[in-house]
């Protein structure tokens, strides 16, 4: 008898963790397959720490196939979703059309760089969703201040040291903070510069880490602050040129640096469906089932799941989220088969972290204040404890980098081209 094949789309937080848990559940009695552009589970969080030189990229790239015992692996990119006809239209590895069908479809497609109409933004910015992003922002920065240093110009010299970062949320803060480090320990290893790169982190909310308890947005600002970082609130960037911003409060600022952290998007998709959503996010019930489609499940950044602890409100765009959700999801598709209760979606909040680089960090567990060495130790021990694998790895990055100098060289492994704000996103091939 042909067993029945679950189809999970996308391998972010919610897709791989979904794959995991169905494996565990099915035991075999189910195909499973996940489609994915490439063969690896990004971990996101640790990706300003690629950018800052920290850690190798490998270590935040965890095999599908080595990690996800039982499920199917297919590298492609889905272009389209045939909700009646059970089948997924997809683009292969080396650009061929294929299609799966399915009998269970798991929506978690993701998200992509969020974008505003400002002149000039999607041409000269750059995000920062994903591994790609996180490689050109090194080479990028190690360029700049290597150009800084041979020019004898001053009015360019300040102007390739200087780094503007748009977006005070998780990403912004994590990127800006860490890329005062990087760039002070840059300058170190150049005598010649002759001045201290500059970062500037902009947002037009009130506070850095807006979604966050104040405790922790104080305690990031009060690392920033001290580390030098321009922070301006109320205040983004009104126009981008090739060689600067002007920003709301009519300052023109040059740079050769934009980095867009503004917030993300679903992915394209999600609205390729058809079907209601919110915000761009699909509509589904508190079971991740899609209204109306009964074998259609999505969860993760590409559904707007109801937050039963806050009436009538969606849950986040978080890592957090998307994982609890992705096994959620895979426990409810088994209970559709008949093993177990399908159970909704009801989540208690555990705190939040936000590395600062070197020994800073801002945390609450369980709704505990830390700040300093507690709170980057804290920090941590949760990442070596969400990722899947790699954690010896990361670990030796963190003491290497704690004992030796940084090592900083352009590996001209991503081009500026091949990373446009616009069709960015969280993946390398296929390319989407």
């Amino acid at each position: 008898m042909t067993k029945p094949r679950v189809v999970i789309v996308g391998a972010g937080f919610a897709g791989y963790h979904a794959a995991k848990n169905l494996s565990r559940i099915a035991n075999g009695r189910a195909e499973i397959v996940l489609l994915n552009p490439t063969d690896f589970f990004l971990y996101v969080p640790l990706l300003p720490e690629v950018a800052a030189g920290i850690l190798e990229p490998s270590r935040v790239s965890v095999s599908l196939a080595g990690t996800l015992d039982g499920v199917r692996v297919v590298i492609g990119e889905a272009r389209h979703i045939d909700l009646a006809a059970k089948r997924v239209d997809y683009t292969g590895a080396e650009g061929d059309p294929a299609h799966l069908d399915f009998d269970r479809l798991i929506i978690s497609v993701g998200s992509v760089n969020k974008l505003l109409p400002i002149p000039g933004v999607t041409e000269h910015a750059h995000g920062f969703r994903g591994l790609p992003e996180a490689l050109y922002l090194h080479d990028h920065v190690v360029s700049q201040i290597e150009l800084a240093e041979a020019t004898d110009d001053p009015a360019e010299r300040d102007a390739r040291t200087t780094f503007v970062v748009v977006g005070a949320g998780y990403t912004g803060t994590e990127v800006a903070a860490h890329g005062q480090l990087f760039t002070d320990a840059l300058a170190a290893q150049h005598p010649r510069l002759g001045v201290r790169p500059r970062w500037m982190l902009l947002d037009l909310a009130e506070r850095v880490l807006p979604e966050l308890d104040q405790r922790m947005s104080d305690t990031a600002r009060r690392v920033l602050d001290e580390r030098g970082v321009d922070v301006r609130m109320g205040t983004t960037v009104k126009e981008a040129t090739a060689d600067g911003v002007k920003l709301s409060d009519g300052e023109y600022v040059p740079t050769r640096s934009l980095i867009w952290c503004v917030g993300v998007r679903p992915d394209p998709l999600v609205a390729d469906l058809g079907l209601p959503t919110e915000k761009g996010r699909l509509v589904v019930d508190e079971f991740l089932n899609v209204p109306g489609f009964p074998d259609v499940y999505a969860c993760g950044d590409a559904a707007a799941v109801p937050d039963l602890t806050r009436p009538g409100q969606a849950t986040a765009m978080t890592a957090q989220h998307a994982q609890r959700q992705g096994k959620l999801a895979a426990h409810n598709v088994a209970a559709s088969y008949g093993q177990g209760k399908r159970r909704p979606y009801r989540h208690h909040d555990l705190g939040f972290v936000v590395d600062l680089g070197g020994t800073d960090a801002a945390a609450n567990p369980v709704h505990v204040p830390l700040s300093g060495l507690p709170a980057k130790a804290v920090t941590r021990g949760y990442h070596l404890l969400a990722m899947p694998a790699n954690r010896a790895r990361v670990s030796a990055d963190w003491l290497l980098d704690a004992a030796f100098t940084r090592q900083a060289v352009q590996l001209g492994l991503v081009p500026a081209n091949a990373v446009p704000l616009e069709s960015a996103s969280p993946e390398l091939p296929v390319r989407r």
